[in-house]
């Protein structure tokens, strides 16, 4: 065995060891570049995870930092050095990633309305869909506020017609004005929860609320559609309609959803059956729609040109279908709405055409590396949302795995008319097992039987309803779009029966309680290890993921929770958690018990325990908690004080006395939501906007709370 100089006079072991490293990471040497993407997206996960804004100045002083490094490195020519010039790289790949996330969120900065208003709301229609409650919601930019100054002004502004309606048909670029109630996005329901506040941010959405008054039209779209984006979104609702017109009731919203990504006319019982059976992803248009329908238009013009021996022979075909299929991947783009996903997945198959046309390998680790880097690289928000994360842990993982069976030659020992079967059986487990824990920690919903209903319905989405869809896109200048129409339908007639079929047998779903913090990343890169690792070290990812398993195990909710109202209050009795009402602050509601991992509603959970909507005192590990929201004037704020340990007091908005732990109106305006946890030593507690920091996303009027 070769010695190397640096191993003279070293102990044997160490110079194993030594050896051992060297060659372990020279074997990296050739697959290092989809790490970028990795450390890179470690930068932008860092970025959003610290209490407080990044100043400019501690950045560039980071990247003067990191220079010199670099510039030493080179003076005394040890950049070659392999584990000193990874180390620069990532080092400089994650300052790069926190950089280019401080300058995005920078860039979409825009007015956020800092208070409660009411009167008057005038804008212009650029988004219609339906809220939670199946009100029709209107999103509205060119906004202007009574007596709200325009450099105040949010830039967009998003509000649901309760009011009645006067008949008229709504369409984007439509000037619209009612009366109404706004007020600024609200923060997480509980600390450390999903932050809305900041997923709004990056949509520039400084204002949320409701009219019951009328809704006028003050201006058509005729006269104001003055931007190409309202334009197409208009084409993209008249195609909805159109399309729910010529299809069933259920058929057709289901359709429109994965053509126009126009789910306002979704069946909610539908959908709901469509998540417990693991098939809500069929609605998403993402990687699996993207490459559905490029593939079947790369496959249909490649056999079509292949047909003809004349021009097999003199054109380099796949070049020419990869170019018409990436055509179709833009026009599919521009229909669907481009929204986030979408954009994710025609920049995923857009590198991949592009290696067909400069004879590459359209399916590798690096091409999935590309298009997560020019993801993260223009919108870093995305990093932080399921469909990002699930969407590259399925395609990351599909790669990996089949580059393995491919460089085995696994398949080799298969009948050839079992290779097919055996690829869509396997393809469906690797991208469930990939998906299941970010679909789990996001959704709080493990569905049973999921590879079950995509094993049946997925194929059918790449043979029945995607070829559906082209050939009724593609005769429709014919008049004969109703054939392609026809048969979408009877593909998504079996999809649905398969949706129900599953949701309905006994244990179909688990609901999950949220994990912590750290569990996602440890899984994450756990899974990039087992992936990119080349040799058997790729093994040791397996220790971040039990890591991983352990926490999410050992996860505590919160003893007992209180709404950014302050009106609901939600306490832990014997495992499960026993709400103050059935009614009011339901969103809350619905998500605290979902992160419990707890499938009762708000009703069901408020008749655990004999608590009134206005009032209960509670022990909580031998502490007296006492709530009442009864009317201020009746309550007497110092014997409440000197009786109990805590109080909550959502409606008194005067401060409390000196010494008296609680909370009242003015505590939930500035801090939000609250949780306290049962320790040892007693009870601590926490609010949303400690957690949340002081970030751009925090209004000002919350900031004061910190």
């Amino acid at each position: 065995m070769e010695t190397r100089a640096g191993d003279v006079g070293r102990p044997p072991i160490l110079a194993a060891i030594s050896l051992a490293i060297s060659t372990t990471f020279a074997r990296q040497q050739s697959h290092l570049f989809p790490w970028v993407p990795v450390c890179f997206g470690s930068g932008v996960g860092g970025y959003f995870s610290i209490a407080s804004e990044p100043d400019w100045r501690h950045l560039a002083a980071s990247s003067a930092f990191i220079c010199t490094l670099w510039l030493l490195a080179i003076l005394f020519d040890r950049h070659r050095a392999c584990w000193i010039s990874m180390t620069l790289w990532v080092l400089s790949l994650a300052l790069g990633g926190a950089t280019i996330a401080s300058i995005r969120a920078n860039e979409v900065a825009a007015p956020v309305l800092s208070y409660r208003y009411y009167g008057p709301i005038e804008g212009r229609i650029v988004s219609i869909d339906k809220s939670a409650s199946e009100k029709t919601r209107l999103t509205l930019d060119q906004v202007r506020l009574s007596h709200v100054a325009p450099h105040r002004t949010p830039i967009r502004a998003r509000i649901s017609l309760h009011g009645p309606d006067l008949g008229f048909n709504f369409v984007p670029g439509d000037v619209v004005m009612t009366t109404g109630h706004l007020g600024p996005p609200a923060g997480p329901v509980e600390p450390g929860g999903f932050d809305f506040q900041r997923h709004l941010w990056f949509q520039q959405l400084g204002a949320l609320g409701y009219t019951r008054n009328p809704t006028l039209r003050l201006a058509p779209a005729s006269d104001n559609i003055d931007a190409p984006s309202l334009r197409l979104y208009k084409f993209r609702l008249l195609l909805s309609n159109a399309i729910k017109l010529r299809m069933a009731e259920q058929e057709g919203p289901f359709a429109a959803a994965i053509i126009t990504g126009d789910r306002s006319d979704l069946d909610p019982a539908l959908l709901d059956a469509l998540r417990a059976s693991n098939l809500a992803h069929l609605l998403a248009i993402s990687g699996l729609h993207m490459g559905l329908l490029t593939g079947a238009v790369f496959a249909m013009i490649r056999f079509a040109l292949a047909a003809i021996p004349q021009l097999a022979v003199r054109l380099p075909i796949r070049k020419i279908a990869a170019i018409c299929a990436f055509i179709a991947a833009v026009l599919y783009l521009g229909v669907s709405g481009a929204n986030v996903a979408t954009q994710r997945a025609f920049i995923m198959v857009s590198v991949m055409l592009l290696a067909v046309c400069v004879e590459r390998s359209a399916l590798s680790l690096r091409a999935v590396a590309i298009a997560a880097f020019l993801v993260l690289l223009t919108s870093p928000e995305a990093l932080v949302g399921p469909g990002f994360q699930m969407s590259f842990a399925a395609t990351t993982a599909l790669v990996a795995v089949f580059a393995v069976i491919r460089d085995k030659g696994m398949f080799v020992v298969l009948p050839k008319f079992l290779n097919a079967a055996v690829t869509l059986l396997l393809s469906s487990f690797i991208a469930g097992v990939a998906t299941a824990p970010f679909g789990a920690a996001h959704f709080n919903q493990l569905s049973h039987y999921g590879l079950l209903a995509n094993l049946l319905s997925v194929p059918v989405m790449g043979l029945i309803v995607m070829p559906g869809a082209l050939l009724a896109g593609g005769l429709t200048p014919l008049g004969l779009e109703g054939v392609g129409l026809w048969i979408m339908e009877l593909g998504i007639t079996w999809i649905l029966r398969v949706a129900e079929f599953v949701a309905d047998l006994d244990g179909s779903t688990r609901a999950i309680v949220a994990p912590g913090p750290w569990v996602l990343p440890l899984i994450a890169f756990g899974g990039l290890m087992l992936c990119i690792w080349q040799g058997a070290g790729r093994l040791f990812g397996l220790a971040p993921i039990c890591v991983a398993v352990i926490l999410w195990q050992g996860v505590e909710r919160p003893t007992a929770l209180i709404s950014e109202t302050g009106r609901l209050i939600g306490v832990l009795q014997n495992g499960q958690r026993a709400l103050n009402k059935p009614k009011g602050d339901g969103f809350s509601a619905r998500v605290w018990l979902e992160n419990d991992g707890d499938p009762a509603d708000q009703m069901q959970a408020a008749q655990r325990a004999d608590f009134s909507a206005n009032y209960l005192r509670t022990d909580i590990a031998g502490n007296t908690l006492v709530f009442n929201a009864a009317n201020p004037k009746t309550i007497d704020i110092e014997a409440a004080c000197s009786k109990n340990d805590f109080v909550i007091l959502p409606r008194v908005d005067v401060p409390l006395p000196k010494g008296c732990t609680g909370w009242n109106a003015v505590d939930f305006a500035d801090g939000g939501a609250v949780a306290i946890y049962a320790t040892d030593t007693g009870l601590t507690y926490e609010n949303s906007r400690s957690r949340q920091g002081n970030r751009l996303w925090v209004s000002k009027s919350q900031r004061r709370g910190q």
